[in-house]
């Protein structure tokens, strides 16, 4: 560039700044990420420059399809891996579309009406807020959203009605890409692509080039039968460990201490036989009543489906003695409801209908909101733990939560239980 020197005739040449590029090997640390904190105080996971660009580039354009000139909406925090993958869509030449505050203010179908203004051409959305959508009303056929080729959904599980709620509001010419990965690999594990069908209440099936299984506690790999999430071989965004943890001690018991040399990634999986998965939760929170084990997700999809309850969370309180334990309910209750004897007893009729008579719980609260951490995830874990004694300030950071009142319910819940000494 060219500038006029001042009070003088005569310009002066100034030159740019060069871009300089150091080279650094493969797995050079690119930034840390902290796990949600869904089973306890989050892990500082480092992340390489190597397999986050890898991983990052296969993972958004063959699952996501993006191509130069899209366009992508998909709220997140910085809290959040998603907020990664919205960076790295750069590399395909896609813009993004950033949103700053209270993502469902004034309502919940603030961000459909953004997508309407801003014509993305692929929109996530957590399958709480599809959920909430749907229970609320909300009638998308009013927007114009043509925009939009793919709708992405991940976070938590997605029930078959959820499924159905997308399809109905914005036509079946949509792709909805239900998918589920981690912070601890900052990508997909199972997830859908544009060549693959969806089914009513399932993942497509495993991400390209992912060694992925569900597995019975002996570590044999099993199909149409629940099992721990585990991938058998290594994929390149896998962390180059964990922030001050000489000897990658923490590291090696966060996922390897169960099985050997597979990685043990804490969620319950079902694969079928054509391939595709469901995901019902934590493995760690997955609840066991007589033998009959089942994952937090089919339970919750039972209770929020009744008016009055707008959202819940439900711990197993094992007996060591071999006993059906304690079954414990947590609701978020519409304004003006009342928990009263009919209201616990037509949630359970519906909890021994759908599900079983031991999943009937044995104690309904209602709570003024559900502890989430900022990526939205219920704090199951985290809660049972206090129910069992342990302290909050160990096993749940309050600066990891959505709402960090959220969890004094629970505390004064666990007090109330506590006898006096």
């Amino acid at each position: 560039m060219t500038a006029r020197a001042p009070n003088s005739g005569a310009h002066v040449a100034q030159t740019a700044p060069r871009l300089a590029v150091d080279p650094v090997p493969f797995d050079h640390p690119l930034y840390v990420l902290f796990s949600s904190g869904t089973t306890g105080l989050p892990k500082p996971i480092v992340h390489g420059h190597g397999g986050i660009l890898v991983e990052g580039y296969k993972n958004l354009g063959l699952s996501w399809d993006l191509q130069p000139g899209d366009r992508l909406l998909w709220f997140s925090t910085t809290a959040w891996m998603m907020w990664n993958a919205l960076v790295t869509s750069l590399l395909h030449r896609a813009s993004i579309v950033m949103i700053d505050g209270n993502p469902a203010y004034p309502d919940l179908s603030m961000q459909w009406r953004l997508a309407e203004e801003t014509r993305p051409t692929f929109m996530g959305a957590s399958p709480a807020l599809l959920m909430g959508c749907r229970k609320a009303g909300i009638d998308l056929t009013q927007l114009d959203l043509s925009s939009i080729r793919q709708v992405g959904a991940a976070g938590s599980p997605l029930p078959a009605e959820g499924y159905a709620w997308v399809y109905e509001q914005l036509g079946p010419d949509i792709l909805l890409n239900c998918g589920s990965g981690g912070t601890d690999v900052c990508t997909g594990i199972v997830q859908g692509s544009p060549l693959q069908p969806v089914y009513a209440g399932e993942i497509a099936g495993r991400c390209l080039a992912v060694d992925t299984a569900a597995v019975d506690p002996e570590g044999n790999a099993v199909v149409g039968a629940l099992g721990e999430l585990v991938i058998r071989a290594p994929m390149p965004s896998m962390p180059v460990g964990f922030w001050d943890d000489p000897g990658d001690e923490r590291y090696h018991a966060a996922y390897y201490e169960d099985y050997p040399g597979v990685w043990r990634h804490g969620d319950w999986i079902l694969f079928t036989e054509r391939g595709s998965c469901i995901i019902t939760g934590r493995s760690d929170a997955t609840l066991n009543r007589g033998g009959v084990r089942m994952g937090t997700g089919e339970f919750y999809e039972v209770v929020e489906e009744l008016d009055e309850v707008l959202d819940s969370l439900v711990v197993h309180l094992e007996d060591d003695e071999g006993g059906a334990g304690e079954l414990l309910l947590f609701v978020v209750l519409r304004d003006g409801v009342t928990l009263d004897e009919d209201l616990r007893a037509r949630i359970g009729r519906a909890l021994r209908g759908e599900l079983s008579p031991r999943h009937v719980p044995d104690t309904v609260q209602a709570v003024p909101a559900i502890p989430r951490t900022l990526t939205g995830k219920k704090l199951e874990l985290p809660v049972k733990r206090m129910l069992r004694g342990a302290d909050q300030a160990r096993v749940a950071s309050r600066d990891a939560l959505a709402d960090p009142r959220a969890i004094d319910a629970f505390a004064a819940y666990v007090r109330s239980r506590t006898p006096a000494v």
